[in-house]
């Protein structure tokens, strides 16, 4: 593909290329259309389309290249026809969440949510400078826009760094990122905390905002300052203090304009890395928002007769005529022409979707024929039976929830239908198994759960260091042997981070390896997510364990899920560093754990309990295409350590508890800093004649794979769990994994017991900590009440 230009183009490919481009115009439109009549007719659940920005997109889709990556929203069909990425076959497939054909998602998200695989079915990368790449889409508004900034992150990581040039991800960072966004998505902090960011970083992200005036019903005055986001960031553009980013403006219809700027402006960025803006005012929406409504609840008279005659694909069959590009006749068959293609891609991905689903009724029906033989419930076998009758479209979760109405029904019979009934009930279960459950994880040989465990070995003379130290040489042995490997976040680089475990990196590896960031969490993780999808290793910390709630949205919306909602075809394995536990203040003294484990399933949760244990994990996770958060102990970077000797090579692995001392007459269940105040309570507990068998946990996802603490307990025959998260977290989160997961409970002679932190968060100064806070004396009062239990003795 290449720009439109009326004076550069020879007139034999200006007209092939201006009428395929209306070719895909159209293509698309017929589909939006169609995508909302199949919804209406309850063929779909919902549906999206991209009606009324074909125009711009196509523009867009010429200065497109191979290597380039693009982050878009829901409208985003006309660029994957106009790439080669999409038919209308593939458009419905996706339409339907057919999971045995959508190749986007693998029918797990909705329609207009594209992807391309990044690595083949064995984990391994693609060569992705060699092929188009779509990151996979969100939801959530604004929700692309921060692994695009780090995917633009990245093509500057592989232009700065001569050892990575020879890499299959890169052109020496000629490449561009795309992120694609609506006028009312600018509203959201993230956009400006992105915007920001890339003007400062300069980095090659093209800001592409598709303005129709309205955020679904709301219109831009409620939405932006001026009602024009261009003038609002007109402060951001670049000037001559070389920071900042071009802005242009255009409009939707004007197809010739749009090639050109797209053209030019992502040449420039590919040469100067100079982040851009474009703003694309006067687009339309045909269609409405979506299928849930129509836009005429909310526009006015004026507004819609204004969008008909602003209509860009009207716009471009008017310009094509007016230059004598094509005649009407022309023009008129190539309207005929996509509307037969898409009657044909819709009745293909319609078939296949529903050929398996009847047969799968064909066999409940005859199933049914066996048991009306047998049953002595028929009357209310043939209400179920019949009622097969009214399933327009079955799906599978019908038939499967009419079989096992029928299984209640027939549950205390014997006979042959029975037996048939559920063997077929246990197979769709486990198709649907198949189908939806794979991909939280790797599954790859790369999985976190299969690198090998290397156990630290220590010399007889090993020093002993602070935590800190431990860490530093750590970091530094890393970034000596892994050129992929990035550290950055707030203070990371100068000063070493607060904690002094990068100190003196920055100087010895260089800004582009170890570098400071402004204070945005949000984008610090994005830019994590988008330089781990182009094959790079991000360690990017966010600085308090407290402050990961304004990443969270990037979390749990985007790498949690990565995986998973692209059905394995895209991978980011990231860590994400910080520190928490023991620390007094509102502030940094917050364990959210148990809100971590139940919204960022998809990522591991790793919780050393001092620092050797953290580089063993940080071993582990770079040896792995899995992404994890690992939590440092705030109070550990001064507690001394013994250095072992294969500080570079060791691993720790994954859901494997660790028993710290023995005993027999109770479990205690931790991680992190408390095991310290856990310890220090068992010598006191001794005293007292109490054994005390302590565990840590090691990492809270995945959690005690081989059932170490059930083993425990059946030994000790009480439990009790210690956190410093609220009450009802993840000391919850344990006890239903020991007593219900591991069937833990056969083994209790006391009621399991759990001691956290208060509800509130700890306040400021001692006292307040030390009532707030799990201490050693609330630990050797809970083990000795729940020991002495039965004997009714008190301290």
């Amino acid at each position: 593909m290449t720009a439109i230009n009326l004076q550069k183009t020879s007139p034999k490919d200006l007209k092939l290329n201006v009428l395929q481009d209306f070719e895909w115009a159209c293509l698309s439109r017929e589909i939006s259309g169609v995508t909302r009549k199949e919804v209406l007719s309850g063929k779909a659940k919902f549906g999206l389309g991209s009606a009324g920005k074909e125009i711009p997109q196509l523009a867009m889709a010429r200065a497109f290249q191979k290597g380039d990556f693009y982050s878009g929203y829901y409208r985003d069909q006309t660029f994957m026809l106009a790439k080669g990425l999409a038919n209308a076959q593939q458009l419905f497939t996706a339409l339907y969440a057919d999971t045995q054909h959508d190749i986007y998602s693998g029918g797990r998200q909705m329609n207009n949510h594209f992807s391309t695989p990044l690595v083949d079915q064995a984990g391994n990368w693609l060569a992705l400078k060699d092929q188009y790449n779509v990151a996979s889409s969100l939801s959530p508004l604004a929700g692309q826009i921060p692994h695009a900034l780090g995917l633009a992150l990245a093509s500057k990581t592989y232009k700065e760094n001569s050892n990575l040039h020879q890499s299959a991800f890169s052109r020496k960072g000629r490449e561009v990122s795309f992120c694609t966004l609506g006028d009312a998505t600018t509203s959201e902090g993230v956009f400006f905390e992105a915007v920001n960011a890339a003007g400062v970083m300069q980095v090659p992200i093209a800001f592409v905002i598709f303005d129709d005036g309205y955020g679904i019903s709301v219109p831009a005055k409620y939405q932006t300052t001026k009602e024009n986001i261009s003038t609002v960031l007109e402060g951001f553009r670049y000037d001559e203090s070389g920071t900042g980013l071009d802005i242009y403006t255009l409009e939707a219809w004007d197809y010739e304009t749009l090639c050109q700027a797209f053209e030019q402006g992502i040449r420039k960025m590919r040469e100067t890395h100079i982040p851009a803006l474009f703003h694309v005012r006067e687009c339309t929406q045909p269609f409405g928002h979506s299928t849930s409504g129509s836009h005429q609840r909310y526009k006015s008279k004026e507004r819609l007769n204004w969008e008909k005659e602003m209509d860009g694909i009207a716009h471009m069959e008017s310009w094509i005529l007016r230059n004598a590009l094509a005649t009407p006749e022309e023009l008129d068959a190539i309207k005929i022409k996509v509307k037969d293609q898409v009657k044909e891609g819709k009745k293909k991905a319609w078939t296949a979707y529903t050929t398996p689903n009847l047969a799968a009724l064909k066999e409940v029906r005859e199933i049914y024929q066996t048991i009306l033989q047998h049953t002595s419930q028929k009357e209310a076998a043939l209400v179920i039976n019949r009622a097969l009758d009214e399933l327009m479209n079955p799906v599978l979760s019908e038939l499967l929830r009419s079989a096992r109405k029928m299984q209640r029904l027939i549950r205390n019979e014997d006979h042959a239908g029975k037996l048939n009934l559920i063997d077929w009930i246990n197979a769709k279960q486990l198709e649907l198994k198949r189908r939806y459950h794979p991909h939280l994880y790797s599954e790859t040989d790369k999985s976190a759960l299969k690198v090998p465990v290397v156990p630290a070995v220590y010399a007889e003379d090993a020093p002993i260091k602070n935590g800190f130290e431990i860490l530093n040489a750590f970091f530094d042995q890393t970034l000596s042997s892994y050129d992929e490997v990035f550290a950055f976040g707030e203070d990371v680089g100068k000063i070493g981070d607060v904690n002094q475990a990068f100190a003196g990196l920055q100087a010895k590896y260089g800004e582009e390896r170890v570098f400071d960031t402004g204070i945005r969490e949000w984008t610090i993780v994005g830019q994590a997510i988008g330089m781990a999808m182009r094959g790079l290793r991000p360690i990017a910390e966010i600085q308090y364990l407290d402050y990961l709630a304004y990443a969270f949205s990037a979390l749990t919306d985007d790498l949690a899920t990565l995986r998973y909602r692209t059905n394995g075809q895209q991978i980011a394995p990231a860590i994400i560093r910080t520190r928490g536990h023991r620390l007094e203040g509102i502030w940094h003294t917050g364990s959210p754990m148990g809100m971590i484990i139940q919204s960022m399933r998809g990522i591991h949760l790793l919780v050393p309990r001092n620092m050797t244990q953290a580089a063993g994990m940080y071993n582990t996770m770079l040896q792995s295409d899995d992404p994890a958060i690992i939590v440092e102990c705030l109070n550990g970077y001064r507690q001394k350590e013994v250095l072992p000797a294969n500080l570079d090579r060791f691993t720790v692995p994954l859901g494997v508890p660790e028993v710290l001392h023995a005993g027999t007459d109770i479990t205690l269940v931790t991680y992190g800093s408390c095991c310290r105040i856990a310890s220090e309570a068992i010598e006191q507990l001794e005293g007292l004649g109490i054994s005390v068998e302590l565990i840590d946990v090691q990492t809270l996802l995945p959690f005690d794979l081989e059932h170490r603490i059930s083993a425990s307990l059946k030994k000790t025959n009480r439990i009790l769990f210690l956190d410093e998260d609220v009450p009802g977290g993840a000391t919850a989160f344990m006890m239903q994994e020991v007593l219900e997961k591991q069937n833990g409970y056969l083994h209790l002679d006391a009621p399991p017991k759990t001691l956290t932190a208060t509800a509130h968060r700890t306040p400021f100064g001692d006292d307040g900590d030390y009532y707030s806070k799990p201490s050693v004396d609330d630990i050797i009062d809970a083990v000795y009440d729940l020991v002495m239990l039965d004997t009714g003795m008190k301290i």
